[in-house]
């Protein structure tokens, strides 16, 4: 008999977390509330469903479900949501978290809502639309678990089936931070450029002649300044960081910088005009004073 997998959450990384567990020829069921979702799943030959009875009982549950941001303080009911329904379908089955959660959530869903029975794991995703190839399901990734035993049985699912390189973290709360922390210090990267490029500007100077000759240096990569940080990730998990630590001085000075930042392109691009001399956009003046 087949080993039987659901994924909740079949969205961005949901979907291809779902059929890359299929093509290495495990039963997968995927469930989701959004049925233009699950419609997009079953087009691609996925079982799945916007009613959770439907679901038959799977040996492990992949949660892939995003979570949010409310009153700009991490929000993770969606997770316990998921949680609950699991527990009440099956109590013996292993469970992996895949989304982005705050250090000591898997530690209260093992204790409140599975009772210390459940084996559970932390698994975050580093999923790149992008690249799918370099940068999908397969590449490196961490685990932490509540125990030896949900660690080995997360070894032998993402190792020996899925065959997923992993990292073992000393602690399942070291695996949360892990993820919120690569993704603030990327936030924290761009945010950098952002205000090297003002500044630049501010004094009449070529940001990129400057990035490119910074970037000579073997330890030095400046990034791109492009339009502001946008997206779902990045601007979440700097805010989930920021509000977990008291110490958190650079993390939100780089949120001003990238607000900052915004506004300086807004009134960059209302001081753009045409003239008739040169018929190009020109700066009719600094655009911060």
């Amino acid at each position: 008999m087949k080993m039987k997998a659901c994924v909740i959450g079949l969205g961005q990384v949901g979907l291809p977390t779902a059929l890359y567990i299929a093509e290495h020829g495990l039963e997968v069921w995927g469930y989701d509330i959004s049925e233009s979702t699950v419609e997009k799943a079953k087009s691609v030959e996925i079982e799945a469903t916007t009613h959770w009875n439907k679901v038959p009982p799977a040996d492990v549950y992949v949660i892939c479900v995003n979570t949010v941001l409310v009153n700009n303080k991490p929000d993770m009911r969606a997770i316990f949501d998921v949680c609950e329904k699991i527990v009440r379908k099956n109590k013996s089955a292993l469970v992996s978290v895949e989304s982005t959660i705050v250090p000591g959530t898997c530690r209260k869903i093992h204790e409140s809502v599975f009772k210390g029975n459940t084996s559970l794991i932390h698994v975050p995703h580093r999923y790149w639309v992008g690249d799918p190839l370099e940068h999908g399901v397969k590449q490196n990734r961490v685990i932490g678990a509540v125990n030896e035993k949900s660690l080995k049985q997360g070894l032998w699912f993402y190792e020996d089936q899925l065959e997923i390189p992993l990292y073992v973290a000393s602690s399942i709360e070291v695996a949360e931070m892990s993820k919120i922390a690569e993704n603030a210090y990327r936030f924290v990267q761009i945010a950098f450029a952002e205000e090297l490029k003002i500044i630049c500007e501010d004094l009449g100077m070529d940001f990129e002649d400057t990035r490119r000759a910074c970037n000579t240096k073997w330890n030095i990569e400046i990034l791109e300044a492009r339009n502001g940080i946008e997206g779902h990730c990045l601007p979440k998990d700097i805010r989930y960081l920021a509000s977990i630590g008291k110490n958190n001085f650079l993390i939100e000075g780089a949120v001003l910088i990238d607000n900052a930042y915004k506004r300086f392109l807004m009134k960059k691009k209302k001081t753009v005009i045409t003239t008739p001399e040169y018929k190009t956009p020109r700066i009719t003046e600094s655009p911060r004073k």
